[in-house]
């Protein structure tokens, strides 16, 4: 045996590769301490690209903040790319890896998963749920594939969007993030019901877009507050760094309309959402949010802040039940992105840092992130999007994981001391905490 290992490596030398070269970039591992509910579920899974045209759009980017503001704004044809995770049959061959760009715009490497590429849809007599997925700014829409794959899995539509000017390849003035994103959520949502209904296409009687969730990372958990009502307030309107004339007061007074929160979404999960400690909102339009929210949060994330950020908008959605998972010590990337690529590990010099800090904490590792998130994403989701009441028992918990007693007899029964958090192997749930308030609390 150890001629033959020396022999390959001899071989990998000689060829001018490294070995980091032959590791795969995988993101559907699974640790051995992983909670329970971030096991991958019972289904197969198909992945397919999608683009779609919101047509007739203010074109933010050819907006002049300088001068006087016209009778008519600028328009155009928005593009945005899908990716679409699905329940597949079983069996199916094809690719399995994605090929994606990393933070600097430039370098494309390719990420493993257990997708396969264009596998067929497995049609059975009930629509599965759909969860629609919208990245940071920058990102892509493959930022949280990790995710979207593990909750296919379980019997969901997952769609991720490539959110336009703001991806890593088409960054633009933040200002067009801030009025799109939240549009181009909603308008994927209506582009996914047509199709759904259309027998031309693959999603034709797939996806039950009535019973839909939003996850959010970021600007996408930003425009996943105000796509569940959260209006903003007239100081964001008026940022002389953010939307242009007035453009962002599109996404005032929501409560005074019909449109938000749309009835079809059913639960929102949003990590690290930003804005509240710009003062994107404030209290009272926060409480126009109507969907049910888990928030996810580093507590010290320096970029959406804790205390005046995250936790702040948790506080304040007094008109839903909502929870708050923290990463103690953890910072803006907690929970939400893929672990970084091998190929990340370098240091750019427009940007000015090393690309892995993009996707990686300085505490936590990665993949354990990931699979707590897993777990509690889909806790969330299957009580809200499939009336699924067990789901409370991994969501009633002692509120400091480090608190909680582990207290089981010989035949794995909990005694009465039991206070271990529901799903996590015995000293596996430290380091993080679970918050709940009830609507009105």
């Amino acid at each position: 045996m150890y001629r033959v290992i020396n022999k390959v490596l001899l071989m990998v030398v000689c060829s001018g590769l490294s070995i980091s070269s032959l590791a795969q970039n995988r993101i559907d591992t699974q640790r051995p301490d992983a909670p329970e509910l971030a096991a991958y579920g019972q289904y197969a899974i198909g992945v397919k690209t999608l683009d779609i045209i919101n047509r007739q759009q203010i074109d933010i980017i050819k907006i002049d903040p300088t001068k006087p503001k016209l009778i008519e704004q600028p328009k155009y044809d928005r593009p945005l790319t899908l990716e679409v995770w699905y329940p597949a049959i079983k069996n199916s061959q094809g690719k399995t890896s994605l090929d994606v760009y990393l933070r600097d715009g430039k370098t494309q490497v390719s990420i493993q998963g257990k997708a396969v590429r264009d596998a067929k849809p497995l049609v059975s007599t009930q629509q599965y749920p759909m969860v629609l997925i919208s990245h940071g700014h920058p990102g892509n829409r493959f930022l949280l594939s990790h995710l979207a794959e593990n909750v296919a899995s379980k019997g969901y539509v997952v769609v991720s969007i490539d959110h336009t000017d703001s991806t890593y390849r088409t960054r633009a003035a933040f200002g067009s993030t801030l009025v799109n994103r939240p549009l181009d959520q909603l308008f994927t949502l209506d582009q996914i019901e047509l199709m759904s209904k259309d027998k031309s296409s693959f999603l034709y009687q797939l996806v039950d877009t009535q019973n839909t969730a939003l996850i959010g990372y970021s600007m996408g958990g930003y425009g996943a507050v105000i796509s569940a009502g959260g209006s903003v307030t007239q100081q964001a309107v008026d940022y002389p760094w953010g939307a242009p004339h007035d453009t962002l007061a599109v996404h005032q007074n929501l409560n005074k309309t019909d449109t938000l929160p749309d009835p079809r979404l059913k639960a929102v999960i949003a990590f690290a959402p930003w804005g509240m400690n710009h003062n994107v909102w404030d209290q009272t339009t926060l409480k126009q949010v109507k969907v049910p929210m888990l928030l996810v949060a580093g507590s010290v994330d320096d970029v959406s802040g804790y205390d005046k950020g995250v936790r702040a908008i948790w506080q304040a959605i007094t008109s839903v039940d909502r929870a708050l998972l923290t990463f103690d010590n953890a910072n803006h990337s907690a929970g939400a992105p893929m672990p970084a690529p091998k190929e990340s590990y370098f240091y750019d010099e427009t940007l000015g840092f090393n690309i892995s800090e993009h996707y990686t904490d300085a505490v936590w590792d990665s993949v354990r992130m990931n699979n707590v998130s897993q777990h509690f994403v889909t806790a969330w989701l299957e009580k809200y999007l499939k009336s699924n009441t067990d789901m409370d028992n991994y969501l009633n918990l002692e509120t400091n994981s480090n608190h909680g007693v582990w207290s089981k007899d010989d035949k794995g029964q909990s005694e009465p001391t039991h206070t271990y958090w529901e799903g996590f192997k015995n000293r596996t749930a430290k380091g993080l905490r679970f918050e709940k308030l009830a609507q009105g609390e």
